[in-house]
């Protein structure tokens, strides 16, 4: 045991096996609640993120034009860009409309289609990246209808509508961790009651003693409450400091994987603080739990 969580005590409370497991059963439940609050943390940092690429953002795809002459067909294609960016343009909503350039597209498939050549060489769709102004609630579905009779094979693609299922899955995976979060406190705080009660029967004796020579219900709560609270701050550092390597294992098979396919994982400065306070939080819970139970458990006592 280290000293720092041993206070001194008259009551022997350290002596006896009543909290012998308690650091163990309070450092894997600090672990379930780490890793539970990072995945949470972590799905929440991805939705802002995605929140904030999203928002106000479209975009229109053109289909090539084909042809026996591949310099016509380009120069087709081209003349339905510029057709399609006269319309855009033209709108006061859109803030503004650039197209993508071809290295970019081949850039954007690469994850999926792999580097070679045939990417390059495939008829890809031209794509406009389209800005709307800040405040402004256009109907885009009126604009896709203009731009289809404006210009052939064109497409406007709101990403709100595909991406609102993937929003939903994702608040409601980190809604699922800070539950997970909520029953291992919960289960924290029983843990903590089960092991202040069977420490009150243990040492029924000497309370009745301390009771006779005039020690009052609060300083005997606090006895049981620093016991409590070194115990579960012990447990709670044992498994953070557990949690953290898996975390980073976590964290570079991630980033191992390959690019694209998924969004960046990661965990802020504030999001790692937050974590490293899960044993203090823990503490608290003992320390509040334990001296509601023995200040109950004394009054039934006297």
């Amino acid at each position: 045991m280290i000293p720092f969580f041993a206070p001194r005590a008259n009551l022997p409370i350290s002596a006896d096996s009543t909290g012998r497991y308690l650091p163990w059963l309070v450092a894997m439940m600090v672990f379930l609640a780490v890793l539970a609050l990072a995945g949470a943390l972590a799905v929440g940092g991805v939705l802002d993120e995605w929140r904030r690429d999203v928002a106000g953002t479209v975009t229109v795809q053109i289909v090539p034009a084909t042809g026996v002459d591949p310099a016509s067909a380009r120069a087709e294609t081209d003349r339905r860009v510029a057709q399609a960016l006269a319309v855009l343009r033209d709108r006061p909503f859109v803030a503004s409309a650039e197209p993508l350039e071809e290295p970019r597209l081949v850039a954007l498939l690469e994850p999926w289609l792999g580097a070679s050549d045939l990417v390059r060489d495939l008829p890809l769709p031209r794509l406009i990246d389209v800005r709307i102004a800040a405040d402004a609630r256009p109907d885009l579905k009126a604009l896709g209808e203009t731009l289809r009779e404006a210009v052939p094979g064109v497409s406007l693609d709101d990403h709100q509508v595909w991406l609102a299922g993937i929003i939903d899955l994702a608040e409601g995976l980190s809604l699922l961790g800070v539950l997970v979060v909520g029953l291992v406190a919960a289960a924290t705080a029983a843990t903590v009651v089960h092991a202040t009660r069977l420490g009150l029967e243990v040492h029924r004796e000497q309370i009745e003693v301390l009771h006779l020579i005039g020690a009052h219900d609060r300083y005997i709560a606090q006895q049981f409450a620093a016991r409590m609270v070194g115990w579960t701050l012990e447990g709670g550092l044992i498994g953070l400091l557990v949690a953290m390597p898996t975390l980073m294992l976590v964290s570079w098979l991630a980033a191992d994987m390959e690019q694209g396919l998924l969004p960046p994982f990661s965990l802020s400065f504030w999001d790692w603080m937050a974590l490293a306070l899960v044993p203090a939080g823990a503490a608290l819970l003992a320390l509040v739990t334990a001296r509601m139970t023995v200040r109950r458990a004394l009054r039934r006592m006297v």
